[in-house]
């Protein structure tokens, strides 16, 4: 099963990540600003409606596609994004002490079944009374400017709403059990879409801003410190998952001999830039190395990202000598997870330590070694603590 989102909002793609849903995102390119509808409700399904068509008309196989649109009605007027900041000030304004209604519209298409259903979800929500001070502060992050209703829930405007009636998810702009009952309607159980995780592709558009998106040099920086803290002095690297050899470049001048390989020709062609001469195409769970010729394999944020990361844990033991180790980062859905505000899955994280510890163990890699670095994250505006463990082959 095909299942899309035809919507550019990371706030309704972060709510179904949070659900176990890992859809494909296809932005409609729909203009809102020209569009109109008898009420603010109607306004908003319209909306989602159009945006479900849209993408269903680029689509040449089958799929499910969903569709949503948010608009905030006080006094009967629809809200949308306010785009400039005088805007945004004006509302949040007229908006301080009083309470209004958030309608998402959802349309979802089946191609299959052809079907299309068209649904809307409102939930009241009561603001606080803000400062002048807090208004033009907020106004000031940019995040208003580009929301429905000039507020998040889930954002930096968050401590700015005083309480919901109804669906929070709806709030964030995708009601989950709203979605299920219309999935349900077309023959999808909600438990299917886990079953379902699209594997993440880094194309050449995912490696064009993947730098800047993934916390650019400082983070980089700040991984490759704690990196070296558990390598061997001045030895020989050879980093999985490469990617753009942002890490790489770090390690190498902390000392480091650094060969790289990834899966992404996209990833690696920024690689080569930064890493010449040392990196090359390569499936970590099939390394072109012989056995028993490394000293030290380095993987950053890869395991977290496998169905399975037993099978490169034992590929990284077959590579090692005896007394090589495997750096690696570990427990990145948790620490993401926690840091985005949301509690645990019951998915089982393939880079969890407990499971790489015990995975490590049968194929003959022990821990001893760990520390910590601390990098910002997306959407929020706390700085999550990554764990990186080392494992030693006996």
């Amino acid at each position: 099963m095909r299942f899309v989102l035809a919507s550019a909002s990371p706030a309704r793609l972060k709510t179904l990540r949070g659900a176990g849903v890992e859809p494909e995102v296809i932005v409609s390119g729909v203009d809102e600003d020209n569009i109109t509808a008898e009420s603010p409700g109607e306004l908003a399904r319209l909306l989602a409606t159009l945006k479900a068509r849209a993408v269903m008309a680029t689509l040449t196989d089958h799929a499910t596609i969903l569709g949503c649109d948010s608009v905030l009605e006080i006094d009967g007027v629809a809200y949308g994004k306010p785009g400039k900041p005088e805007v945004a000030r004006d509302r949040l304004r007229m908006m301080r002490g009083r309470s209004g209604v958030l309608h998402t519209g959802h349309c979802l298409i089946d191609t299959e079944s052809k079907q299309e259903l068209r649904e809307l979800a409102s939930t009241t929500v009561h603001f606080a009374d803000l400062t002048d001070e807090e208004i033009d502060a907020y106004v000031a992050t940019g995040e208003p400017l580009v929301v429905a209703g000039s507020f998040t829930v889930d954002g930096l405007g968050g401590p700015f709403v005083a309480g919901v009636d109804g669906d929070y998810h709806n709030v964030v702009g995708l009601s989950l059990p709203l979605l299920r009952t219309m999935l349900i309607e077309v023959g999808i159980p909600w438990p299917a879409l886990w079953k379902t995780r699209a594997p993440y592709v880094y194309d050449e558009t995912v490696a064009e801003s993947y730098d800047e998106t993934r916390g650019g040099t400082g983070r980089a920086q700040a991984a490759a410190r704690a990196v070296n803290a558990l390598l061997p002095a001045g030895g020989r690297v050879l980093e999985l998952a490469v990617g753009t050899g942002i890490v790489g470049a770090e390690l190498v001048a902390l000392g480091h001999l650094v060969h790289g390989m990834d899966l992404s020709e996209a990833m690696l062609q920024r690689a080569r830039v930064r890493l010449p001469g040392h990196v090359a195409a390569a499936d970590a769970a099939r390394l072109p190395v012989a056995d028993r010729r490394c000293d030290a394999v380095v993987a950053v944020w890869l395991l977290h990202l496998l169905a399975d990361s037993e099978p490169v844990i034992e590929e990284v033991a077959r590579v090692l000598r005896t007394d090589g180790v495997f750096i690696t980062t570990a427990d990145k859905s948790d620490v993401s997870r926690y840091a985005d505000g949301r509690g645990p899955t019951n998915r089982r994280a393939e880079d969890a330590l407990s499971h790489l510890v015990a995975a490590a163990a049968r194929h003959g890699l022990v821990l001893d070694g760990a520390t910590t670095f601390v990098g910002p994250t997306r959407n929020t505006n706390q700085s999550p603590v990554y764990p990186v463990v080392r494992f030693r082959r006996t």
